[in-house]
């Protein structure tokens, strides 16, 4: 096999479950190519180096497995290169079993967990022990802030890794990040305390019975989700709860703003609700502070009850209806198109796959709902994890007949029509649509 990890972990008896089971073809591709997940990338690097705990299963002498939890500061584990990472033991109950069963069988499988965004690598390896005389080694495994003993140290030789799809990782969050979450929500309650106030006394739309726009289609927000720290979500539905006029994946609503200056203009959001249901129509609009005014608009006056007067939906970005497969591509807010792409192609039954990055995890807009719907055809891209799209590597892995979906900001565009022109992908095969 070309990818490592299945190459160990893979055997003969999983390899038939996979065949029974129906799910064999998932990963047959991993068996093609040069050898690969045995070496560490900037991507792995970055991830353990903010982890403070990971498990490790070592083999005892009777055959049983152990597992334990290893915990420290945050980099405790090393990065010592692409083969190799390391950490210190730490002084701790003294039953050594871990220890006692490496010094008889050198293997160990690792999870490094990370709880609140719902990602976990998985690894095997070797290791050396290294002994209270190793000086030079064991220096470069400890933490200078962390005043515990140090009784050896662990050096790891990585023969493979493989990321863990989402799927039932329960979210948890330690004090730290519960302190900080909680201090954004008091900040926004403060903003969103000020606006209503603001509001009342300019009467520029009064949450609960502003009228807005002129348009044919009447809308009511019926809810607000606050997605991220920047972006909300509005549930427009009909006043009456009749259905609404039906849409296709690609479609956006022209939606009346009216701005700080009292002016009222419009906005093109996309519809990102599934465009299956009949009952709702959901828009989610990042806020720019440095934009032109109509996004804090939105998040200031939008609240519930508020009544929109909206051109009726159109789609300049529309999806292929037969079942050709089709690469989706996300920048940013641009997932709001992209989402009901997804979720149309996984109705009908077409091969595809999504790539989406962004700022951050926690930045990027109905992330947690992809990752437990789409699972393994979901790829996420964080630049604060140092994880970058490999826009010609996407390209070159599409099937022939594959059509390319983009949406995102120009950096995006420009990057996937210049990796297509590198790779030889055709032009003819890629639909686009821009911010602006």
């Amino acid at each position: 096999m070309a990818h490592s990890y299945h190459e160990i972990a893979f055997t003969p008896a999983i390899l038939d479950l996979q065949s029974q089971a129906g799910s064999r073809d998932n990963y047959a591709a991993m068996s093609e190519g040069s050898r690969y997940a045995d070496r560490l990338t900037e991507r792995e690097g970055a991830f353990i180096g903010e982890r403070d705990s990971f498990y490790m299963a070592s083999v005892s002498e009777t055959g049983w497995p152990y597992v334990q939890h290893r915990g420290g500061p945050k980099g405790f584990m090393k990065v010592l290169d692409e083969k190799t990472i390391g950490f210190a033991d730490y002084s701790g109950n003294r039953q050594y079993v871990s220890t006692g069963n490496l010094r008889k069988d050198n293997r160990v499988s690792l999870f490094f967990m990370d709880y609140p965004n719902r990602r976990r690598l998985k690894m095997l390896g070797r290791v050396r022990i290294v002994e209270s005389h190793e000086t030079d080694i064991l220096a470069r495994l400890e933490d200078p802030d962390y005043a515990v003993q140090i009784e050896r140290g662990f050096l790891i030789t990585v023969d493979g890794f493989d990321w863990n799809c989402p799927a039932h990782i329960t979210p948890r969050f330690t004090e730290e990040e519960v302190r900080a979450g909680a201090e954004e929500l008091v900040a926004e309650n403060r903003r969103l305390k000020r606006a209503l106030e603001n509001a009342a006394a300019n009467d520029t739309g009064t949450p609960g019975n502003a009228l807005l726009g002129e348009g044919p289609l009447e809308l009511v927000i019926s809810g607000v989700r606050q997605l991220t720290p920047r972006v909300r979500a509005f549930e427009l539905r009909d006043p009456d709860g009749n259905n609404l006029p039906p849409v296709s994946a690609g479609a956006h609503l022209q939606v009346p703003v009216r701005l700080a200056s009292g002016e009222l203009t419009e906005r093109h959001y996309s519809i990102a609700s599934n465009p299956a249901r009949p009952d709702v129509y959901e828009i989610a609009v990042l806020r720019e502070e440095e934009g032109r005014g109509g996004s804090r608009a939105v998040h200031d006056s939008f609240a519930i009850g508020t009544v929109l007067r909206t051109g009726r939906p159109e789609n300049h970005f529309p999806l292929h209806q037969d079942e050709t497969p089709a690469v989706l591509i996300a920048g940013g807010i641009g997932i709001t198109a992209i989402k009901p792409m997804a979720q149309a192609l996984e109705a009908r039954g077409t091969a595809f796959e999504v790539h989406y990055a962004g700022r951050s995890r926690r930045d990027m807009a109905f992330r947690d709902r992809l990752e437990r719907q789409l699972q393994e055809r979901l790829f996420v891209y964080a630049k604060a994890d140092g994880e970058r799209m490999d826009l010609e590597a996407i390209l070159r892995d599409a099937t022939a007949d594959a059509l390319v979906y983009i949406c995102g900001p120009d950096r995006l565009i420009a990057g996937v029509m210049a990796a297509a022109r590198a790779v030889g992908f055709p032009r003819d095969r890629i639909r686009l649509e821009r911010f602006s």
